[in-house]
């Protein structure tokens, strides 16, 4: 028991700084490293920055209270579904970009994972019509 007694207590949030903090104390916060938070940072996982850099010519980012809420969200995303930060990446992205989403669905229903989107009535209306132009051309 003497070993569990001598583990470091966790830090005291009410002795956090408030307002936007340097890279160290925001990974601190949210229990990760500084270096995985720009690793994050690369794959499009953090927030955009609102604040100007600061420093003598370098990119000294600070993060406000609102970037460590959704840096943690996403932390929660990438435990809960057991996936690494680059999977979340790629899951943005497939949000994010129509043209990835249609390459991702078509690989789904070609494994037989998906099932074909279900073809709507403006769809089939629109086929129906080219065929009309098509037939009437020939």
């Amino acid at each position: 028991m003497a070993a569990l007694d001598d583990a470091p207590s966790p830090p005291d949030p009410t002795a956090w700084p408030t307002g936007p903090v340097p890279i160290s104390t925001a990974a601190e916060r949210v229990g990760t490293t500084a270096r995985m938070l720009r690793y994050r940072e690369g794959l499009g996982l953090l927030p955009r920055t609102q604040e100007q850099p600061t420093g003598r010519g370098h990119r000294h980012r600070r993060f406000t209270e609102e970037d460590l809420r959704t840096i943690g969200v996403g932390l929660e995303l990438e435990r809960e579904f057991d996936i690494p930060p680059a999977a979340l990446a790629f899951a943005l992205r497939v949000l994010a970009e129509p043209d990835v989403l249609a390459r991702v669905r078509a690989h789904g229903e070609r494994l037989g994972r998906l099932a074909a989107a279900p073809a709507r009535a403006l769809d089939f209306e629109k086929q129906k019509a080219m065929r009309l132009l098509q037939d009437r051309r020939s």
